[in-house]
């Protein structure tokens, strides 16, 4: 048979058309409004696209597979060659070694005092056969040194070698507020480690343009771009400074990007830094060619309250930076955010992105949003926007002098407010601690619980001994060799005029909501019963279960426990109710209907019954003084601040 055509029997549908159908079903609303969402770049995201034509396909340097990589963070060498070997034995083909202090270690970290610790740490593990990328923060060089010293000792070959050093002055700066020298003390340290790796065969990438710190700290996806380009070009300044060629400075460069949960911004994201670092490339009178980017899931998207929902957010960021164009990437496991994940929480993270790879086949289309009208619009307008910013970057003097005038860390804070603001008022929901909370969820496994935050000694600057000179990198690997300790290695960065700005914030947007469930929580702890909100609930169910289910969400969001009941009619009951809830707090809810006829009464009742405050589930309307003069001290609805509402209701019901 035949097969027939049948799209060719009918005319296709214009935009305009579209456009007319829109209108009726908003009846007059306003379209931008209603239907056209912004980022925090101010990007417009349309509801509908046209097919995008002849857009450029972005191509990683090895079609295929990408890596899935896993963290060895554990505290103990021995313990972390243990879960490093079970993540490679389930199909992990890349390691990513967090040291002790490092930013990203969390206040954890493998600790590695000498090659022996680090040959401990990688017990087992065949360098030759996996993907390796060290990160160390600001010790970075000297656990590179070790890392040398190692291949050295196994008798590796080190052009055979699949790593990346992940050195990155800057971003460890930007985050820890110093760097051990002046920028030009650091830069000849940049240009005589590529010489000497140069030398030695080093065949992976030496340094990294980290985007974790930016995004962290809160950066919309064109500011993190930004950074990035800028601190690319940096470490391509520098290099060429000190004797490099441009074609072997940006060999040895790496970018790393965080992918979250929003997959069309993340995807767009991971395809726009390739499009603007070739842009970097041709300026620099270069060919551009593919560059290594590797993902990791966003630090800033986890939460400790309903863990299990990190699962979700996690897998949706690996597939986008999967499908964005990485070449490796790292999820952290669901209860990073609770402590040191255990074999489990490990299984899971790495499972998710062998179920992308092997089940989805999400590996076998090269580049699979080219063409989609949404994200080719999406990859082009974060092009435009990052590559402004970068601009303005530049004339800043460049990405050191800007965070020197604290001007990035500026426009940063603008967007990390703006962030506060949507999470306050669940513009941006957080589902599992702003939205749709469970007071009543079990603790979550982990192998050592998150620490305390305190002070780190190391961030204050200490003077420079007067007898500190310069050490060439071949000497810190055979100081490595023979046994030099880490503190004994790290003196060795010792230089002049070491520089301090002001260090950009690490923080998560679930924290606000995450402490009024510790208040409740201890409220608990103390009383043996959680603070509670009783919902009077007026008329029948099908009047307010609504709005009484918004309001149990919504207070519970808090830890504020929420007693509801079938509904009242009967004044005498409600208060009958509500004294025998021992609540101190509570909320009416039904319909604006209801409102009208029965809520000044039932506000009166409740208040009479010792009720303070006295919430309502709706907006105030044209009754809001009436309704305020019965007793009724909030109103609750979406959009309003309820970070605000949840902290005050909190205040009462704990009193």
């Amino acid at each position: 048979m035949d097969d027939l055509n049948f799209a060719a029997d009918f005319p296709a549908p214009t935009r305009e058309q579209w456009l007319k159908l829109v209108e009726g079903v908003l009846k007059g609303a306003d379209f931008q409004k209603k239907l056209v969402s912004r980022t925090h770049d101010g990007i417009e995201i349309q509801p509908l696209y046209p097919k995008a034509e002849d857009a450029p396909r972005i191509a990683r340097a090895e079609s295929g597979r990408w890596r899935v990589s896993q963290r060895v963070d554990h505290p103990d060498p021995e313990k972390a060659s243990e879960l490093a070997l079970l993540d490679l034995e389930g199909g992990a083909d890349a390691l990513t070694l967090v040291t002790r202090k490092a930013p990203a270690a969390r206040g954890f970290g493998v600790r590695i005092e000498s090659l022996d610790g680090l040959d401990r740490a990688l017990s087992g593990v065949m360098l030759d056969l996996i993907h390796l990328r060290l990160d160390a923060g600001g010790h970075g060089r000297q656990m590179a040194a070790m890392l040398l010293a190692l291949a050295q000792r196994r008798g590796h070959d080190l052009s055979a070698l699949s790593l990346d050093l992940g050195l990155d002055p800057i971003g460890a700066m930007a985050g820890m507020g110093r760097m051990s020298a002046a920028w030009d003390a650091v830069a000849h340290r940049m240009g005589d480690t590529l010489a000497d790796l140069s030398g030695r065969g080093f065949g992976g990438r030496t340094f990294l343009a980290d985007g974790r710190v930016y995004h962290e700290a809160g950066a919309s996806e064109a500011q993190e771009l930004a950074a990035v380009l800028a601190t690319g070009l940096a470490y391509l300044r520098a290099l060429e400074t000190h004797g490099h060629s441009l074609d072997a400075a940006r060999d040895a460069l790496a970018f790393l990007l965080v992918a979250d949960a929003d997959e069309f911004l993340t995807v767009a994201k991971f395809r726009a830094l390739r499009r603007l670092w070739a842009k970097v490339e041709q300026a620099c009178g270069l060919d551009p060619k593919p560059i290594r980017l590797h993902a990791e899931t966003a630090w800033r998207m986890t939460t400790r309250r309903d863990p299990w929902v990190n699962m979700l957010r996690t897998t949706v960021a690996a597939f986008s930076a999967g499908i964005g164009g990485a070449d490796a990437i790292t999820a952290l496991p669901f209860t990073t955010a609770l402590g040191l994940p255990d074999a489990f929480a490990r299984r899971v993270a790495r499972n998710a992105q062998l179920i992308l790879l092997d089940e989805s086949n999400l590996w076998r289309v090269a580049d699979p949003a080219a063409g989609a009208g949404g994200f080719e619009a999406l990859t082009d307008a974060l092009c435009e926007k990052a590559w402004s910013l970068f601009q303005e970057i530049e004339r800043e003097g460049g990405i050191l002098e800007s965070l020197k005038r604290s001007a990035l860390q500026d426009r940063i804070a603008v967007v990390r407010a703006q962030r506060d603001k949507a999470v306050a008022t669940r513009k941006e929901p957080i589902t599992g601690t702003s939205e749709f909370p469970n007071i009543n969820e079990a603790d979550v496994a982990v192998l050592l619980p998150m620490p305390a935050p305190k002070p780190d000694a190391a961030t204050t600057q200490q003077p420079v001994p007067a007898a500190a000179v310069e050490t060439s990198f071949a000497k810190v690997v055979t100081m490595a060799a023979d046994g030099a300790d880490l503190s004994r290695l790290a003196g060795t960065a010792a230089g002049p005029a070491p520089v301090a700005v002001a260090p950009l914030p690490s923080t998560r947007m679930a924290e606000p909501f995450e402490r009024l469930r510790d208040l409740s929580d201890a409220y608990m702890a103390k009383t043996g019963s959680r603070p509670k909100v009783f919902l009077a609930n007026l008329g029948p169910i099908s009047a307010f279960t609504a709005r009484s289910t918004f309001a149990k969400n919504f207070f519970e969001a808090a830890g504020i426990e929420a007693a509801t009941n079938d509904g009242f009619s009967d004044p005498d009951k409600l208060r009958e109710a509500f004294v025998s809830s021992k609540a101190k707090l509570s909320c009416i809810c039904s319909t604006d209907e209801i409102y009208e006829k029965h809520a000044i009464d039932a506000a009166r009742t409740l208040r009479e019954a010792g009720s303070s405050p006295i919430f309502l589930a709706g907006r105030a309307g044209d009754n809001e003084t009436t309704l305020t003069a019965a007793g009724i001290t909030t109103f609750i609805y979406a959009g309003c601040d309820t970070l605000k509402v949840l902290s005050e209701a909190l205040d009462a019901a704990c009193a």
